[in-house]
């Protein structure tokens, strides 16, 4: 069983959850959160927190049903941390040329093409640009993660001199040039 899922996980302030059929709603400061959880997941609403559980027709034996219960005390706790704190990912733009701009609730990247590519903010999710760095800030983790990773999509960073779009953080792995290799 799930360490996690033995757990009781504790509802931040401000924060209201509701069930609806198999989705679970969380609502909170930033935002609103819909998980869908598998059927042979339960939760219990405790004054004290959630508990994560396997149902009565969900047995322990089954291999599948017990990882099942780990991600879903995984989901549950990082619905409930996106709506109360959010979540967000820093992507920077290294090279000459490369620049970002604001545009409403878009983000139009110059990356050297012969037009500039524009990304469109889907619902719940926000951007903040400053100098050449893209902050992307919303309550839905998964999501979040999927923006930033289509924003770095457009240009990843080639190995040869770091140009591109990378996450706050990355270490590129750096190759060794035509110069470099012939002199050796």
């Amino acid at each position: 069983m799930s360490r996690l899922a033995k757990k009781l996980l504790p509802i931040p302030s401000g924060v209201t959850i509701t069930h609806e059929e198999s989705s679970w709603i969380f609502r909170g400061p930033k935002g609103e959160v819909c998980q869908a959880l598998p059927s042979p997941i339960s939760i219990k609403q405790e004054s004290a927190g959630l508990q994560v559980s396997l149902s009565v027709h969900g047995s322990m034996r089954n291999t599948w049903h017990r990882a099942m219960l780990g991600t879903a005390a995984a989901l549950v706790r990082n619905a409930m941390f996106g709506v109360s704190s959010g979540f967000s990912k820093k992507l920077e733009l290294e090279g000459i040329g490369y620049k970002v701009q604001l545009d409403g609730k878009d983000v139009v990247l110059s990356l050297g093409f012969t037009h500039p590519v524009r990304v469109s903010a889907p619902p719940g999710i926000s951007f903040v640009v400053d100098k050449n760095t893209i902050t992307v800030d919303g309550a839905d983790r998964a999501l979040v993660g999927r923006v930033a990773s289509v924003i770095r999509a457009h240009a990843p960073p080639e190995p040869y001199k770091g140009k591109g779009i990378h996450y706050m953080g990355e270490v590129i792995r750096r190759k060794a040039g035509k110069k470099a290799v012939g002199t050796a």
